[in-house]
């Protein structure tokens, strides 16, 4: 191995299995498969088997590549695989989004054991989204099917998926964020402690919550029976049963905060327009690679760049309207938008083991160009940051920044100005283009039609 000498780490969320690992060389990302492995790779590849997942869009397919850029001596086969838009996990996800990729991890179940094989684990984080739909993304989470053996991944989906659901509809949608909390899944003693009587009526989840974990305490600390068998026909009856759980688990957004804000506020109809092609313009002159529209409430400007080609992240902290966007994604077959749930408040840290498992947002930045349109005064107001605060955290973010100033006088300041006493005696134009100045060097300016509000462009120093 011509470049074993060159010191390679795994990344820190890859190294639970000893299959193999990703690690990246020279800025590229791969995965090394290790000896342990050979049988279930060359059955994976040579079954048909990846090559039906990868058709249907359920699989991120890879490259095999030289051996010699092995990390180290236990590598059976190098493979590069597709490289993924953005990296999220299941807390930043809406309900929809996390259904999704709970039946998508059924889906893949179904499709190994027609080829003999079946998934080792089902861990909500080997899946992302990529041209708009839930992909498995680790290509050893499979094993050789061996007839009468039970799924040992099936605790591991029930808390990874069915636990968080069935709160998400059942107590409050907020309850996802427990993942958070738990990145092993949500146990299931508390995801039954936490549901209300009447769940216990869905007899899906009187199985896979209640009854699974009364089983689960019964039974711990005790020998497993390794005589316990379950025939094939018994294996995919429990995938029918979990589908037909998660099928029935349904959430929609009401009422909540911003899910439906431009119908009932801030611009006039010759003013929004004027914001659309602002942007638009601001766009072309950045050209970037990939944007992170923070604050993107329901994708109504984040859509200015999909339909421009442009891959956006769309970051809101509002579950009904990341689930409101995320289900016009769907309609309209859109590739190029990931809606997400993050406060910036309090945004998604760097957890798991060392730290180092599930990275935080600062640490898969910076993006190419930053929008934050109708944000600032949320901040500043609503959580007393500092202009210049805010100004340092955009830095560390971005390159370029598309950023909008709404003054106090603007009637939604003024509405969050109701319930508190007025103490932002720096919260006006000159503060904020100071503030902004320290950091960023201002190119454009634009005043919106029939409004207060100012829209610029600037780029960081």
């Amino acid at each position: 191995m011509s470049q074993a000498n060159t010191k390679v780490q795994p990344l820190g969320s890859s190294f639970r299995d000893p299959s193999g690992f990703l690690f990246n060389r020279n800025g590229v990302l791969y995965r090394q498969v290790n000896h342990v492995y050979q049988e279930v790779y060359n059955h994976l590849m040579d079954s048909g088997l990846y090559q039906d997942l990868v058709g249907a869009g359920l699989l991120i397919p890879h490259h095999e590549a030289a051996l010699n850029l092995a990390a180290n001596k236990t590598a059976y086969r190098v493979i590069r695989p597709e490289p993924v838009t953005f990296i999220s996990y299941p807390y930043e996800w809406c309900f929809s989004q996390l259904k999704h990729a709970a039946q998508t991890t059924l889906e893949i179940q179904k499709r190994a054991l027609e080829f003999g094989m079946i998934l080792k684990d089902s861990s909500a984080y080997n899946i992302q989204f990529q041209n708009g739909h839930p992909v498995l993304i680790d290509t050893l989470s499979f094993d050789i099917y061996q007839e009468g053996s039970p799924w040992e991944a099936y605790s591991q989906f029930c808390q990874h998926f069915i636990a968080p659901l069935s709160l998400m509809v059942y107590r409050d949608v907020r309850m996802g964020q427990l993942m958070r909390v738990y990145i092993d899944g949500i146990p299931l003693d508390l995801t039954s402690k936490l549901l209300p009587a009447r769940s216990k009526l869905s007899l899906t989840l009187l199985m896979h919550i209640h009854l699974h974990a009364t089983s689960q305490i019964r039974y711990a600390g005790k020998p497993v029976k390794t005589s316990r068998t379950v025939s094939k026909n018994g294996l995919m009856g429990l995938i029918d049963s979990l589908e037909s759980s998660i099928n029935r688990l349904r959430w929609s957004p009401k009422s909540t905060e911003w899910s439906n804000y431009y119908e009932e506020h801030t611009y006039t109809s010759e003013g929004l327009e004027h914001k659309r092609e602002t942007v638009t313009n601001f766009l072309t002159e950045t050209k970037p690679g990939i944007v992170w529209d923070l604050g993107a409430n329901v994708g109504l400007f984040s859509r200015l760049a999909s339909d421009m080609g442009i891959p956006i992240i769309a970051f809101d902290y509002d579950p009904g309207a990341v689930e409101l966007n995320y289900k016009e994604c769907i309609s309209r077959e859109e590739k190029n938008m990931l809606p997400l749930l993050i406060d910036l408040t309090n945004p998604s840290p760097s957890i798991g083991w060392q730290n180092q498992e599930r990275t935080g947002l600062l640490e898969r930045g910076p993006a190419d160009t930053v929008m934050a349109l109708a944000l600032i005064h949320h901040l500043a107001i609503s959580n007393n940051v500092p202009l210049d605060r805010m100004a340092g955290f955009f830095h560390r973010l971005s390159r370029w920044l598309i950023i909008e100033f709404i003054p106090k006088c603007d009637s939604q300041v003024q509405r969050l100005l109701l319930t508190r006493k007025d103490i932002f005696m720096d919260y006006n134009l000159d503060h904020f283009e100071g503030a902004f100045g320290e950091y960023f060097t201002i190119h454009k300016k634009q005043a919106i039609k029939d409004s207060n509000r100012c829209l610029y462009l600037m780029e960081s120093k």
